[in-house]
């Protein structure tokens, strides 16, 4: 981490009634004691879309460089990024190593364009497990998701 820019706290969360169906997610940013929050969904989606789009969305927030810690209960987003599958998938023409294609490029793509911007590190934590910032991003998800109902 940089001592010389912004710590921003990320906590993201995606939604889906059906898989595919109604979905939503929800982000909350702490920078300095003051919190953002941010969410949204669409008619026709995945978990993982949702769950990918909670992260996109909160990183295109920002307007500069940060330190980033990203909370997250996907287990997809988290190791796709830490263990480095995504940059091999897009390496590889985004076609993961059994040569089918990787889900969700579009999102993908996207995403690591928005990491490179910032210093990440990403801490998994367990989904409906009492985490406060968990709990209210899973909150304002299922609230989005509601609205395509």
């Amino acid at each position: 981490m940089d001592k010389n820019l912004s710590f921003v706290q990320m906590f993201t969360d995606g939604a889906c009634s059906g898989n595919p169906g109604p979905g939503g997610w929800g982000t909350i940013l702490r920078c300095n004691g003051v919190e953002k929050e941010l969410s949204g969904g669409e008619r026709e989606t995945t978990n993982n879309r949702m769950e990918l789009t909670a992260v996109i969305e909160g990183f295109k927030s920002l307007k500069r460089s940060c330190n980033v810690e990203l909370y997250t209960d996907s287990k997809y987003v988290a190791d796709s990024i830490e263990k480095g599958w995504v940059y091999s998938w897009k390496k590889n023409g985004w076609k993961k190593s059994d040569k089918k294609p990787a889900l969700n490029s579009d999102l993908w793509e996207e995403l690591i364009n928005e990491i490179e911007k910032h210093n990440l590190k990403i801490i998994w934590v367990k989904g409906h497990a009492g985490h406060p910032e968990n709990e209210r991003c899973d909150q304002m998800a299922v609230e989005e998701t509601k609205k395509f109902m």
